[in-house]
């Protein structure tokens, strides 16, 4: 640990270290018993998914987004996760037999057009959710828009946006050892690559997978796009992010301009034919973040009131977990997040940004190779040498937060991720495969349905309280009248509002606020 590193760590008062903050977004598809898409719009008993606090849909009408509030203790926001889970499984096994698929990559799908885009009511700010919807499917295709992941909101008091920034970009350098310890999408539906290129292997019948893969939701098969690859987004400070957003947020996009607004019968394809339509159409393994008041954008809320938290994005579910995530890869994540900071961090460049997407996809598809190396500073460096360096780096630092919150948990996080590297077939992503052949014939589709039907009994069992019960349920009934009232206040025709809302006028700072779109 070099002296400046432990210098930093030790000005961290434990008030501090117990002032850290985090809360999950976890997003699932709902499927049948048999592996196939559920095809039912968004249960009326869950709520309305434009306005309830905790349980929305994703891109789409079949894709749920579980969200916790923020919470100071890892286990009280595992607590909360699973209470949200443990109601939305109740809602579905009174409607039927529909289940959560517990994988990173989805169910069998169908034709892409029949898989419906996410509904948010007839209100301009829920219109405008689906017309994005809609750009995002014309644009990168609905199935890309099936993965689904966790995202972990992370923060720490008195950190600059400056610092968080310096966080992010080493969060970006070392990000392939959370891919490498986490990742857990080795595999895939051969539906999902359908008529596209690819470089995986067959398993079985009807599986794909990569023999050393981690993470495919992260690789070349995941979140890309030609248009966003242009994008070389630099985290060097909050201006110039906020420069090269407001650039990709306003400048037209010759394929996206061919889309056009609408089409010939009137219906919208698209909120804008610029090379993003809104902030979140951003692809990144982490964003810089803040609480956007009612109407913001999200640009501008970042450059007039600086970065609040920051959303760590790379999470695969695991699905040998109930609720995707456990505790421990929590305190991990806290002390990696710790260490990001903590860290020197120089600027990055251009080659750098270029290396760091080769590391990104050569961990995501080859990550548990013997021997995989990796650019590091212009030269090369095996991944696992690599990560013990940074490991070894995150023991004081764990040994500091246990410090401050009491027992051995942090370090014992820690610990667990040495000996993983050491050990290749314990990773998340090596129990999939050995399970998928060993025990499912080959099937990943087999596999993630044992998986989702064992973790359907297991939630189900779980004791719920007539309590709960009642919170939840009060809740859905008020999700339900906040839309109903948000689209009784609406007055404004939806091509003014969706023009006001793209405007370039509205990015900058202090400017005025209308509804949010996404």
């Amino acid at each position: 640990m070099s002296n400046r590193l432990q210098e930093r760590l030790g000005a961290l008062s434990a008030a501090r270290l117990q002032g850290m903050r985090r809360g999950i977004e976890k997003e699932s598809l709902r499927a049948l018993p048999d592996g196939k898409l559920a095809l039912t719009p968004h249960p009326a008993a869950l709520g309305s998914a434009l306005t309830h606090p905790h349980i929305t849909t994703d891109f789409s009408e079949s894709q749920l987004e579980l969200i916790t509030g923020v919470h100071g203790g890892v286990e009280s926001a595992l607590e909360e996760l699973t209470r949200v889970h443990q109601f939305t499984y109740r809602v579905l096994d009174q409607l039927g037999d529909e289940r959560l698929w517990v994988s990173s990559m989805p169910c069998g799908l169908p034709t892409d057009e029949t898989i419906p885009i996410g509904r948010y009511g007839s209100s301009n700010v829920g219109r405008a959710k689906s017309v994005y919807r809609m750009g995002l499917s014309h644009r990168y295709g609905r199935r890309m828009q099936t993965i689904s992941g966790i995202h972990y909101n992370w923060s720490l008091p008195d950190v600059s946006s400056e610092q968080y920034f310096a966080l992010i970009r080493n969060f970006r350098r070392h990000a392939f050892l959370l891919l490498y310890l986490f990742g857990a999408s080795p595999a895939l539906c051969s539906s999902f690559v359908a008529g596209r290129p690819h470089e995986l292997q067959p398993l079985g019948d009807g599986s794909m997978f990569m023999p050393h893969g981690t993470s495919l939701r992260m690789g070349r098969l995941g979140y890309q796009s030609d248009a966003q690859a242009s994008l070389a987004v630099s985290y060097n400070s909050l201006d110039g992010y906020g420069a090269s957003l407001q650039d990709a947020l306003t400048r037209p996009w010759p394929a996206y301009e061919a889309i056009g607004i609408r089409n010939l019968g009137g219906d919208y394809n698209q909120l804008a034919t610029s090379l993003l339509q809104i902030e979140n159409e951003f692809y990144g393994t982490i964003r810089p973040k803040r609480v956007i008041n009612p109407g913001e954008r999200p640009l501008h809320a970042l450059r007039e009131r600086g970065v609040e938290y920051v959303e760590v994005r790379l999470m695969d579910l695991d699905p040998f977990e109930t609720v995707g995530i456990n505790a421990q890869t929590m305190r991990f994540i806290d002390v990696f997040l710790l260490h990001c900071l903590l860290r020197d961090s120089p600027d990055d460049t251009p080659q750098e940004i270029a290396d760091l997407a080769r590391n990104q996809h050569l961990t995501a598809a080859r990550g548990r190779e013997p021997g995989l190396r990796l650019s590091r500073d212009g030269s090369e460096v095996t991944l696992t040498d690599w990560g013990i360096e940074l490991v070894e780096e995150c023991l004081p630092i764990a040994a500091a937060v246990d410090a401050a919150q009491g027992g051995t948990q942090h370090t014992d996080a820690v610990k667990a991720a040495r000996a993983a590297l050491q050990n290749p077939d314990s990773l998340p992503s090596a129990r999939v495969l050995a399970a998928i052949e060993q025990q499912h014939g080959n099937s990943f589709v087999g596999f993630v349905r044992a998986q989702s039907e064992q973790t359907r009994a297991a939630l189900l069992a779980l004791p719920f309280s007539d309590g709960q019960q009642a919170e939840f349920e009060r809740m859905t009934a008020e999700s339900i009248q906040e839309q109903k009232r948000i689209e009784a206040a609406d007055t404004m025709p939806f091509e003014i509002y969706r023009e006001q809302y793209v405007s370039p006028a509205r990015l900058g700072m202090a400017r005025g606020r209308m509804a949010v779109a996404a």
